[in-house]
């Protein structure tokens, strides 16, 4: 019985949630390499390649709104919801694979429907496709790649105060990445995912990274954890959020032609990976948020690389 009672607990855990389609009113723009926010009860689905409208879903009412397009074009980027705006730094814009970054940050402010400018990023600091995450009112920025799907990825670390406007730079991660996002679960920073999406050499979807990097906001210190906790299914473009004290790694793209449907939960206890239900649509290069103890998906790219496109919402019930 001791043998058996942990694989019945995983099974259980695994099965108990399930991915359903998300059945709404009216249709939003399709796209991919965008990013996802919630703010009050709506989803906002922001950016991708070319220029898209702010697109929302009031998920009480189950209908889309469009808002104002953001002033330039922005893809590779998770969206960080910050009191009551959505904040977007390390943003591409331009053609593959020499895309180049926005120098601002972004913010959009959603009840007065309006984009503006903010801070600089250091000229020193500019990539994309990294991850971003607040966490105890400041917003983190995590690896990434200089040179579009070129080169130069990065494993860089900085925190910017919104509040003040100012960046500090802190310790860099073990290891660099890019086209992945991040999650805060206990005061620590999880970074799982990504690759290193290399053009210069034609390998862009090839260079996956399974480490799990994990930084420590009361140390300022980085650690990996034990290969035995590598992400099960290594893949770039995937979506992260943080849900029931889980790191939730979600989709994806590698060398495969569909995109990947697998959700994969890291519990921060065991340093264990759960492989729960898997989505009904692969998707990858697109943000995931969380409402009400859900989390939610939406748009993004059926198959590797840049289409079909999507504009469905899948819930993690």
């Amino acid at each position: 019985m001791k043998l058996i009672l942990p694989f019945l607990l995983t099974t259980l855990t695994a099965t108990a949630q399930s991915w359903h389609p998300v059945e709404t009113k009216n249709e939003c723009s399709a796209r991919h390499e965008s990013a996802a926010a919630i703010v009050g009860d709506s989803l906002y689905a922001i950016g991708g390649r070319g220029m898209r409208p702010v697109d929302a879903l009031n998920l009480k009412t189950g209908v889309w709104q469009t808002h104002p397009a953001p002033p330039s074009e922005m893809n590779h980027v998770q969206a960080v919801s910050y009191d009551g705006s959505i904040y977007i730094m390390g943003a591409f814009k331009g053609a593959y694979p020499h895309e180049t970054v926005l120098p601002n940050v972004l913010i959009y402010n959603p009840k007065q429907g309006v984009w503006r400018d903010g801070p600089a990023i250091p000229a020193a600091r500019l990539r994309g496709a990294g991850g971003t995450v607040a966490y105890n009112g400041k917003i983190y920025m995590v690896c990434g790649i200089t040179d579009g799907h070129y080169d130069g990825h990065v494993a860089w670390l900085d925190e910017f105060d919104p509040k003040t406007g100012t960046w500090k730079q802190l310790p860099d991660a073990p290891r660099t990445r890019d086209h992945v996002q991040v999650a805060v679960v206990d005061n620590k920073l999880y970074v799982a995912g990504g690759r290193r999406s290399t053009a210069r050499i034609g390998k862009v979807l090839e260079l996956l990274v399974p480490e799990v990097d994990v930084y420590d906001f009361k140390t300022g210190k980085w650690s990996t954890l034990p290969t035995s906790s590598n992400l099960p299914t290594p893949r770039g473009g995937p979506m992260a959020v943080a849900q029931d004290g889980k790191v939730w790694i979600i989709g994806g793209e590698t060398v495969q032609t569909l995109s990947h449907n697998e959700a994969e939960a890291l519990d921060p206890k065991t340093n264990t990976w759960i492989k729960t239900t898997r989505m009904n649509q692969g998707r990858h290069g697109t943000g995931a948020a969380v409402y009400n103890k859900q989390i939610y998906v939406v748009a993004g790219s059926a198959n590797h690389g840049g289409g079909p496109e999507l504009n469905t919402v899948e819930v993690m019930k």
